[in-house]
């Protein structure tokens, strides 16, 4: 889902958004709306290829390559890997247009889990004193040329470094549509990531990415912490940056100059506990798994 920044976020200025990272958030009576979906990064092309042809990343998660065109026609092709709910989307460089083809490239959906609850978020951010949050529909096309509607997107800004998050909204058309391969609804007003993506997890080890590490411009930081605070999330400060907690996953920000943003470190719970740590090295990255029921992927700071 990469493309929605390709396609929205497309202004870039030097400066600061000039919000506060650590905000307060909405007080602790009011629910979560917002919980970690998925983010992507974009890799040295060693270590994307590295991925692409992994056979244990086979093994370990339920993993594919896949191109997806969305609205306006743009397509991308990433390596995703699948858990439970929530997933991860790679590239390496170039695979992307204009600047997100660069590497340390980064973004991050955080999804709502209930129908209309988008739109509390927006109103959550104006009242934060984010003025005109930008709303966005995404499409997706599964191949006869007929985009379907696909998810509603809240952005804080159209001005960005390297880095960009979105809340978003799945629409009730994607469902319904059998190519989606979808799952039923558990409840009037599902829309969530459980609901989205397949159960096929259960075959694997990986079932959920639960940290995810970070670095980001002090812009781009100060556009993401109204959005996750509108959402719900937990945040503070941290020396260095930022920690956002909600929904069972820990999002760790560094801020850091532009020429050493990206990917750094992502942690996913497993499915079953494993009695033996295995250490795999992928391209540039190492994915270690176990001892436990976690596993710890490092990606390189430098192209």
């Amino acid at each position: 889902m990469c493309m929605v920044l390709a396609v929205v976020l497309t202004g870039v200025v030097q400066g600061s958004v000039g919000t506060a990272w650590a905000g307060q958030g909405p007080p602790p009576s009011e629910r979560e709306l917002l919980f970690f979906n998925h983010a992507y990064g974009v890799l040295d092309r060693e270590t994307a290829d590295a991925i692409e042809h992994s056979a244990y990343l086979r093994d370990f998660a339920n993993f594919q390559v896949r191109t997806t065109t969305g609205s306006g026609g743009q397509t991308w092709t990433g390596r995703y890997l699948m858990g439970r709910q929530t997933y991860l989307e790679l590239f390496g460089v170039g695979d992307l247009p204009g600047q997100d083809a660069a590497f340390g490239s980064a973004g991050m959906g955080v999804s709502v889990e209930e129908a209309g609850d988008l739109a509390t978020v927006l109103q959550r951010l104006r009242d934060q004193g984010t003025p005109d949050p930008i709303q966005f529909r995404q499409t997706r096309d599964f191949g006869d040329g007929v985009p379907v509607p696909w998810f509603d997107a809240v952005f804080t800004t159209d001005q960005y470094d390297t880095f960009g998050a979105w809340g978003m909204e799945y629409r009730p058309e994607y469902f319904a549509d059998p190519r989606s391969n979808t799952e039923p609804a558990g409840h009037p007003g599902d829309v969530g990531r459980e609901r989205y993506l397949s159960d096929d997890y259960r075959n694997h080890l990986m079932r959920n990415v639960a940290a995810i590490r970070i670095g980001v411009t002090a812009r781009d930081l100060g556009a993401t912490v109204p959005l996750l605070t509108a959402g719900g999330f937990r945040v503070h400060s941290v020396p260095g940056g930022v920690v956002a907690q909600g929904g069972g996953t820990t999002i760790r920000f560094d801020a850091v100059a532009r020429d050493q943003v990206g990917l750094r470190q992502i942690t996913m719970s497993l499915n079953r506990s494993v009695a033996h740590q295995h250490v795999e090295r992928i391209g540039r990255s190492t994915l270690t798994v176990g001892p436990g029921p976690r596993a710890v992927w490092n990606f390189p700071t430098t192209p």
